[in-house]
C-alpha cells in the first residue's frame, strides 16, 4: 500500500503544481522516442536467471508531457510526464568444443552427437507506466533554447514478456534446429513499483518543438524485498538511455 500511495502522490503533486500556476506559460504536448535499456547491480544476473552477459535491449517510449514555469522569466520550469516505456534486457551465450558434452546448460536428453555449437538467447521486455518529474534549467526565456534537467521518477510495471530460444548447430548442418520456448508473461518474480531518477539535456524551440537525451537510473531493487533486510537485499536496478522528440502547445491564453 505504501508503494501505491507513493505513486499516487507523485501524480497528485504534479497536478497540484500545475493548478497553482497561471495557465499563461503552461504547455502540454506529447513526447515519443527510443529507449536503450538494461539492468545493473551486483545481483543483476539473478533477474536473467541464466549465465552469460546481460545486454542492452532497444525499446520505445511515448506519452504526455507538460511544461510549467517556476520563475517569471521561464528560465526554471517543471517538466512532468506520463509515459509508457518499454525497458528490459537481452541475455545470450554460446557453448562450443568439449563443453558441449558436459554442460548442464544444455537441456537433458539433447542429441549431442556431432553437435558443433549450442546458442542460447533470452529476451525480456519490462513495460512501465512512468512519471518523471524533472526540473529544467533553460538557457533562453520562456523555456526555450538549450536545457538541462534533473529529477525523480516513479514507475509501475504493467507487463512483462520473456522469450527464450535455443539453437542447436550440428556438423554436418543438415540437423540444425532452433527451438523457441514460447512466451512467458508472468511478472510476479519482480517488484511492481520502481523508484529512480532522470538526468538529461536537450533543445526546445520557442514554437514548442524539442529533442532531448536522458539517462534513467533505478534506485529501488527490481526484486520485491519488503521482508528482506537492507543488508541482505539483492541489488538489481533498471537503467536506460532515452532519446525523445516532442511538441508542446500553450494551455489557455
Amino acid at each position: 500500500m505504501k508503494k501505491v500511495a507513493l505513486f499516487s502522490l507523485a501524480l497528485v503533486s504534479a497536478a497540484s503544481v500545475a493548478n497553482a500556476q497561471s495557465t499563461n506559460g503552461v504547455r502540454v504536448g506529447i513526447r515519443v522516442g527510443g529507449t536503450l535499456a538494461n539492468i545493473g547491480g551486483k545481483d543483476a544476473d539473478m533477474v536473467g536467471g541464466y549465465s552469460g552477459d546481460l545486454n542492452y535491449k532497444l525499446g520505445y517510449n511515448a506519452g504526455l508531457s507538460f511544461q510549467i514555469p517556476l520563475s517569471s522569466d521561464g528560465f526554471w520550469t517543471l517538466a512532468p510526464e506520463l509515459i509508457y516505456n518499454r525497458k528490459g534486457f537481452e541475455n545470450a551465450y554460446q557453448i562450443t568444443g568439449a563443453d558441449l558434452q558436459t554442460s548442464t546448460a544444455i537441456p537433458a536428453g539433447t542429441n549431442r552427437t556431432n553437435l558443433d555449437k549450442f546458442e542460447y538467447e533470452n529476451k525480456r521486455v519490462l513495460s512501465y507506466i512512468e512519471v518523471p518529474i524533472p526540473v529544467r534549467v533553460n538557457t533562453a526565456p520562456g523555456g526555450s533554447g538549450l536545457y538541462f534537467e534533473l529529477g525523480p521518477q516513479v514507475g509501475y510495471m504493467v507487463a512483462s514478456k520473456r522469450e527464450i530460444t535455443r539453437t542447436y548447430k550440428y556438423n554436418p548442418s543438415a540437423g540444425d534446429s532452433k527451438v523457441p520456448d514460447g512466451v512467458d508473461k508472468s511478472k510476479e518474480d519482480l517488484a511492481s513499483f520502481d523508484i529512480g531518477g532522470v538526468a538529461g539535456l536537450g533543445y526546445q524551440t520557442a514554437g514548442g518543438f524539442s529533442v532531448g537525451v536522458r539517462y534513467n537510473q533505478g534506485f529501488k531493487s527490481l526484486f520485491d524485498t519488503k521482508n528482506v533486510s537492507a543488508t541482505n537485499e539483492p541489488k538489481a536496478f533498471n537503467r536506460a538511455f532515452m532519446v525523445q522528440v516532442g511538441y508542446l502547445l500553450p494551455l489557455g491564453k
